[in-house]
């Protein structure tokens, strides 16, 4: 899996998305477009509702509730992670990354454009509250 860098402040959801569902941030934002969603509305990073309906129309299923996190070695070999949890005005927020197990080992795919590197191994340092499993 690559990572995908949003191009929005607040576009987390669309580039986690598109790193699962194989395609650019540019064609994940034009989808999600057409069906109302966008980065700009905070449902996108308040309710796992948008993702999972975008996920699916790439044929990519995610569970309907969140798991807690309770460790990185329990975790799926692909899942959504939501860290930076805290609540805000309208209730609770998040920031999504995509954790991936693969043959160079496990790593976060974090979309934040100011990062040095989106592929962290850095996990000590991640504060995951809970996730969804990603079903191919």
């Amino acid at each position: 899996m690559k990572a995908v860098i949003q191009e929005d402040k607040t576009g987390c959801g669309l580039a986690s998305a598109a790193v699962i569902a194989g395609v650019s941030y540019r064609e994940m934002k034009q989808k999600a477009a057409l069906l109302g969603i966008t980065p700009e509305k905070k449902v996108l990073w308040t309710d796992i509702g948008p993702i999972k309906q975008l996920l699916g129309d790439y044929g990519v299923r995610i569970n309907a509730l969140p798991e807690d996190f309770v460790g990185w070695g329990p975790l799926p070999d692909v899942a959504l992670l939501a860290i930076k949890w805290r609540i805000k005005r309208n209730g609770p927020a998040w920031h999504w990354v995509v954790f991936c197990r693969d043959s160079a080992g496990e790593c976060v795919l974090d979309s934040k454009k100011s990062l040095k590197t989106h592929r962290r191994t850095d996990l000590g340092r991640i504060k995951p509250r809970w996730f969804l499993r990603v079903q191919r």
